[in-house]
């Protein structure tokens, strides 16, 4: 599963590289601190939850020529649907594309496994966040069309503080 844009590679991330994926995510939740997307202690999966994505193949990182990573995308499949949990890439490497391929990359895989579609949970306020899911063709969606682990998902962030007024529900179907 490779995958590249300029000089970034896509590849399953290993064990090895979890602390470095961590590492991304606490300095990518400045990014959305900024964007007021998020408030608070920075927060990240740990290395148990990294494991869990892993273990399905879902955790894919971007890697410079040296293999250092510099952004990820985890997603879980749940009832059909590959669930993207977190994508996030170092805010010294943001706005060069890479998110978008890692998403891209990650979506290839869902359909790849006969998947329904790809689902995720987002802030709708954030330029970077729902706009961009929408230009790789997810939908907002909201009440019988939501399906159910979506409704899950968005009460447990609610329970983690963040604000339900700007958390959004998005489905792409392949």
């Amino acid at each position: 599963m490779e995958n590249s844009v300029l000089d970034i590679t896509i590849n399953t991330a290993q064990p090895k590289h979890f602390p470095a994926l961590r590492a991304i995510e606490l300095a990518a939740f400045e990014t959305l601190r900024n964007a007021g997307a998020v408030a608070g202690q920075p927060v990240a999966n740990s290395l148990q939850e990294f494991g869990d994505f892993s273990r399905d193949g879902l955790l894919l990182a971007a890697f410079t020529p040296d293999l250092t990573p510099v952004g990820f995308v985890a997603g879980k499949i749940v009832n059909l649907w590959v669930h993207v949990a977190e994508i996030d890439v170092h805010p010294h490497w943001q706005r060069r594309g890479i998110g978008r391929l890692l998403m891209q990359t990650l979506l290839s895989a869902g359909q790849q496994r006969g998947l329904a579609g790809a689902t995720l949970t987002t802030d709708n306020m954030a330029a970077f966040n729902a706009k961009f899911y929408a230009t790789l063709g997810f939908e907002r969606v909201e009440g019988h069309l939501c399906p159910p682990h979506l409704l899950i998902e968005k009460a447990e962030e609610v329970k983690h503080v963040l604000n339900p007024a700007r958390r959004v529900a998005m489905r792409l179907n392949f």
